[in-house]
């Protein structure tokens, strides 16, 4: 079987991604070991098959979480999530995003394991433009630096605009696609933030997870791949496919006005291409 014998630690792995991830690798026969903190992922995301620790990459314990189970690979999910709350709360932020990601970077550095760190596609909108972006992309730079001077073997991937099956669909850290799903079902009201014209390249999880998987297979590092659709989709659009009539509120700071992937990076070294449409996937779920 593919991943037979095959150690993969997933940070993270109890959240929306990470869980989506974790059910896939179990299913292709790697052996999978989670360590979440569960300040958003949940209990009830457990896969059977997959070891479970509860710890939390910006702590000492971290390490010793890992004593047990020599990766062969990790996979580093793991953050502080969403724009809108890194201005609440800017310091919790450096401490996972960027002390939890230098906790990372150096043990695998020093026991030679490669590593795959989930970035973000703000990035292109700037480091400065919120404090969830600037400790993302410290994250990068912290993994740039171990390469450097450490011998880190590592890749950067960055999400757009993920949704899919066990994504969050209220509170403070839910995207756009959950919550909207969410408040048809119970009836509510769905508001759009500005005036809906700010465009987002809608990925699906699956899609993300079949990248991570051929990185993996590739071991090919130094990279970073850009993982969107590589098609945009206004606000207005997307309330549109869902047969939403919104409520509009004021614009949120700090958010990009456009997300939009054009980098062939990981089609070229990866051969991966996204398949799954966002229209197809919202007449499924909302009928």
């Amino acid at each position: 079987m593919e991943g037979s014998g095959i150690r993969v630690v997933v940070t993270g792995g109890a959240g929306f991604i990470g869980t989506n991830l974790v059910k896939t690798l179990l299913e292709k026969g790697f052996n999978v070991y989670s360590i979440d903190n569960y300040s958003t992922g949940k209990w009830e995301n457990h896969q059977k098959g997959c070891t479970y620790v509860e710890s939390d990459i910006k702590e000492e314990r971290f390490y010793s979480s890992l004593d047990h189970i020599t990766p062969d690979i990790i996979i580093h999910l793991a953050a502080q999530a969403r724009i809108q709350p890194s201005f609440d709360k800017p310091k919790e932020y450096f401490k996972t995003n960027g002390i939890g990601t230098l906790n990372v970077a150096a043990y695998c550095a020093e026991n030679d394991i490669p590593l795959i760190y989930a970035g973000s596609s703000s990035h292109h909108s700037g480091k400065f433009k919120n404090p969830y972006t600037f400790t993302k992309d410290l994250g990068e730079e912290i993994l740039e630096l171990y390469q450097t001077h450490f011998g880190l073997r590592s890749n950067i991937i960055r999400f757009y605009n993920v949704y899919g099956p066990y994504q969050l669909t209220e509170g403070a850290y839910t995207t756009l696609i959950g919550k909207w799903l969410n408040q048809i079902k119970k009836g509510e009201q769905c508001e759009i933030y500005g005036d809906g014209e700010q465009r987002r390249d809608f990925t699906h999880v699956d899609d993300i997870v079949d990248a991570i998987l051929k990185a993996i297979r590739k071991e090919a590092y130094g990279f970073i791949f850009e993982l969107g659709r590589g098609e945009n989709h206004s606000v207005n659009e997307v309330a549109k496919m869902m047969g939403i009539t919104p409520s509009y509120q004021p614009a949120k700071q700090g958010e990009a006005n456009i997300t939009l992937s054009t980098d062939r990076t990981a089609y070229d070294i990866l051969g991966w291409e996204p398949k799954i449409n966002l229209n197809d996937y919202l007449n499924e779920n909302i009928k």
